[in-house]
């Protein structure tokens, strides 16, 4: 499990309060202002989450409290409950490319640009994007569940779809390049 880290911005009581229980919490605090925010330098592998009195332009993961009267336990809980939702949503993004895949929406984005995917494009696109130069049998045995022996043009067919499906939405000719070693994502 990757550590937590609660970056208490600007709300000092609420670093005093939660300070007193700190050795009882399942993560470490971080109490700073907007200076010492711009200086945190910040882990892939540790999941942040932010909380202040106000909304905060530009900052992720982001809980704003506006000074309401909560008990103790419930914003722990709430604390908590954030940290899950971001670790999800941190576990359900993986970068393909330049582009941006959310597994659970099946949705491929760049920019502001998101397109919808089929179920066998997603795992298509994760399997040659992790194995790289893949061949049309790994994709048969692997994506398809068919025997690579089989005679059949399935993969080529979704490829070919898939690769104008991009083309088409994307204007991206080169996403899935194929060449002597097999089909790779650029």
């Amino acid at each position: 499990m990757s550590p937590k880290i609660l970056i208490i911005f600007e709300y000092q009581i609420l670093f005093e309060i939660l300070d007193e229980i700190h050795k009882s919490l399942n993560f470490k605090m971080i109490n700073c202002n907007k200076n010492e925010y711009k200086n945190i330098q910040f882990d892939p592998k540790i999941d942040y989450l932010v909380i202040s009195k106000k909304n905060i332009n530009g900052v992720k993961n982001l809980l704003v409290l506006e000074d309401k009267i909560i008990k103790l336990e419930k914003l722990l809980e709430i604390i908590n409950i954030n940290f899950l939702k971001n670790k999800f949503f941190k576990q359900s993004n993986i970068r393909i490319g330049k582009y941006n895949l959310d597994l659970n929406s099946r949705i491929i984005s760049f920019k502001d640009k998101k397109l919808d995917l089929t179920e066998r494009e997603t795992n298509l696109i994760i399997f040659i994007n992790d194995k790289k130069n893949v061949t049309i049998k790994d994709l048969q045995k692997s994506v398809w569940d068919y025997s690579p022996d089989l005679e059949t043009h399935t993969v080529e067919t979704h490829i070919y779809r898939l690769r104008k499906k991009m083309s088409d939405f994307f204007g991206d000719e080169n996403f899935i390049l194929n060449n002597k070693n097999g089909y790779s994502i650029h």
